[in-house]
């Protein structure tokens, strides 16, 4: 039996253009940050029901020293700040928003819930295309 193969970039992945200030900043105050036990090993402060672990073919959040929920929100909200947020939306939220680790890793959060803005994130494939352009736009943004 052939492997499955992953697909390594969505080819719809895009940043938002043209977003107001404004917006960015009712973004910031509106979301959350859940995770997602499925990119855990160690569950860290996120209050995340057992069973937890790993799912296969999940990146994992520990290998970028994610630990700490605070920490998690800390980096969605700077993605936002720096309008890395996507094109796509769902309700009233973006449906990805994009941030880089400490370590220089490339994040991607998803939206889980549009009522509530809650998101999960989780560090990008290293074979992701879509992962260089978020570095440059962070490293652009950052200066």
């Amino acid at each position: 039996m052939k492997p499955r193969h992953r697909q390594s970039s969505k080819p719809n992945k895009r940043f938002a253009k043209g977003v107001s200030q404004e917006q960015l900043e009712e973004w910031i105050k509106g979301i959350s940050y859940t995770g997602n036990a499925e990119h855990k090993r160690n569950p860290g402060d996120f209050g995340l029901s057992p069973p937890y672990g790993p799912r296969r073919g999940k990146t994992l959040c520990d290998g970028v020293k994610i630990f700490k929920k605070a920490l998690a929100l800390k980096l969605l909200k700077k993605g936002v700040r720096f309008g890395m947020v996507s094109e796509q939306m769902r309700g009233t939220f973006p449906q990805n928003i994009w941030a880089v680790a400490d370590d220089g890793t490339p994040l991607e959060a998803a939206l889980d819930n549009q009522e509530t803005g809650s998101y999960h994130g989780y560090p990008m494939w290293t074979e992701d295309e879509f992962a260089k352009k978020v570095l440059a736009k962070w490293k652009s943004s950052d200066d």
